[in-house]
Parts: C-alpha cells; sequence; structure tokens
C-alpha cells in the first residue's frame, strides 16, 4: 500500500476535527445521493480566520479522509485564502488517483467548505 492510501485510511479512522462546535459562525450540510455520502460541516470565523471548524457525517474513506485533511488544512487559514481554493488542490491534498466516480466523494467537503465560506 502506497503512503497515500496510509495517510487516508488513517484520516478515515481518525478524522480530525469531527465534532460540533459550540458556537459556530456558519454550517451547512451537503450530500452526494449517488452514493449516499452526508456532510454536516461547521466553523467558527474570527476577523476573517477560520479559528475552529469541524464536521460530523458518514461516507466512504474517501469523504471521510477528505473532509479530515481539508479541516486541517483551513484551521487558522484566512477565508479569502479559501476562497481561491480549488477542487484539485482538494485531490492534491488526498495524493492519489480517482476515478470519476470517486471524485464526487473527494469533492464533497470542497463543496462545504466553499458553501461555508460565501
Amino acid at each position: 500500500m502506497s503512503i497515500y492510501a496510509d495517510l487516508i485510511l488513517d484520516h478515515y479512522k481518525n478524522p480530525r476535527n469531527n465534532k460540533m462546535l459550540e458556537d459556530p459562525t456558519s454550517t451547512v450540510d451537503v450530500n452526494n445521493p449517488l452514493c449516499g455520502d452526508k456532510l454536516h460541516m461547521e466553523l467558527s470565523e474570527k476577523d476573517g480566520v477560520v479559528e475552529h471548524i469541524g464536521f460530523t457525517g458518514d461516507g466512504c474513506a474517501i469523504s471521510i479522509a477528505s473532509a479530515s485533511m481539508l479541516t486541517e488544512y483551513a484551521k487558522g487559514k484566512n477565508v479569502s485564502e479559501l476562497v481561491d481554493l480549488s477542487g484539485q488542490d482538494v485531490i492534491g491534498l488526498l495524493g492519489i488517483e480517482l476515478t470519476p466516480n470517486r471524485m464526487k466523494c473527494a469533492l464533497l467537503s470542497w463543496e462545504a467548505l466553499i458553501k461555508l465560506i460565501q
């Protein structure tokens, strides 16, 4: 198994930021009806910076790992930086080749984050 596959499995089995926040400034729910993945994402922002971010949900290893990695990436970042984040940037965090069917799984957390900060 590759180091990237090991990393994805680690984030799936031990997701970072897998929690509800006490006082979020934004919340959103997204889902992938093709495979049943569902994510609820929240963040608290202060002075344009992501102070806290969390997610809960059910999904495949790719969608949960992507949410875990993306929330780790987003913490402490300025919202204006995150607006420019692309889907390809998120796929780059995963570090593996994805089939077309798995792209939506990988990008579900990105969809949630973009909705949160807009």
